[in-house]
């Protein structure tokens, strides 16, 4: 069995439990070198073989992968976050189903998950955001031009964008062509629940600018959005003039 798995999105202890019980008994290990904490690797047990898949191609993964699951050996495949999301994993699920090789997905905390935590923000704010939009800007690997920032910019929702920190520039540009105001609140999330986690604030207009007074060129997480204001709406939820199944309404 190959298990792919999410590691979370730094920290080492925000990996889910049964994330760190396959970790504990696999006798292979994948993980992305470049994105996931090493200290994972220190839950394997004596004699686990372990990979880094920074410098490896998908073939190469799956001639890891494959025959040691064919051998009866427990693999994990270790992605960043939450393998769903920039993961590239359906491309290696579908080669296992093509070999006939069972597999499953354990999924994991998502590194926009970490962002708002580092922020302690809500993405969804009554009157001002119910929709999160995960996206990034188009560069070596294009984007489909229906979700362009450009035009995903026009909903003028929460947006978190990933793979995007070397961009501001033209970041700011597609934002404010798409509709957001160039005062619109705006944030930079470097490495979010890692221990050496920064959080800078500003606006959509300032973030170029505040990206290179810190140094900030990758490994962050760019939030966008009203949610980071001041002004929202009581939630109805807790209102106690609102009922609902569990609650009559008050007076």
């Amino acid at each position: 069995m190959i298990h792919f798995v999410g590691a979370g999105p730094g920290a080492e202890d925000l990996i889910t439990v049964r994330g760190a019980k396959l970790l504990e008994q696999a006798d292979v290990v994948v993980y992305a070198g470049s994105l996931v904490n090493p200290a994972h690797m220190e839950r394997t047990k004596d004699g686990c073989a372990i990979y880094d898949s920074a410098s490896m191609t998908l073939e190469q993964v799956m001639d890891v992968i494959i025959p040691a699951a064919q051998a009866g050996k427990k693999v994990v495949r270790l992605h960043t976050g939450d393998p769903s999301i920039y993961g590239a994993i359906r491309e290696q699920m579908d080669i296992l189903d093509a070999k006939g090789v069972p597999y499953e997905v354990c999924p994991g905390v998502s590194s926009f998950c970490g962002a708002a935590a580092a922020l302690q923000a809500e993405y969804t704010l009554p009157n001002v955001s119910q929709t999160v939009i995960l996206s990034r800007m188009a560069g070596r690997t294009p984007v489909p031009e229906r979700e362009s920032i450009r035009a995903l910019a026009a909903h003028g929702s929460t947006m978190v964008l990933f793979l995007s920190s070397g961009m501001l520039g033209k970041l700011a540009e597609e934002l404010i062509a798409g509709g957001y105001a160039p005062e619109t609140p705006a944030a930079i999330v470097y490495k979010a629940t890692w221990p050496d986690e920064k959080v800078f604030r500003t606006t959509i207009a300032g973030l170029e600018q505040t990206a290179k007074e810190n140094g900030i060129h990758k490994t962050a997480l760019i939030t966008i959005g009203g949610f980071l204001g001041d002004q929202y709406e009581r939630s109805k939820l807790y209102d106690p003039a609102f009922a609902h199944g569990y609650r009559e309404a008050g007076t």
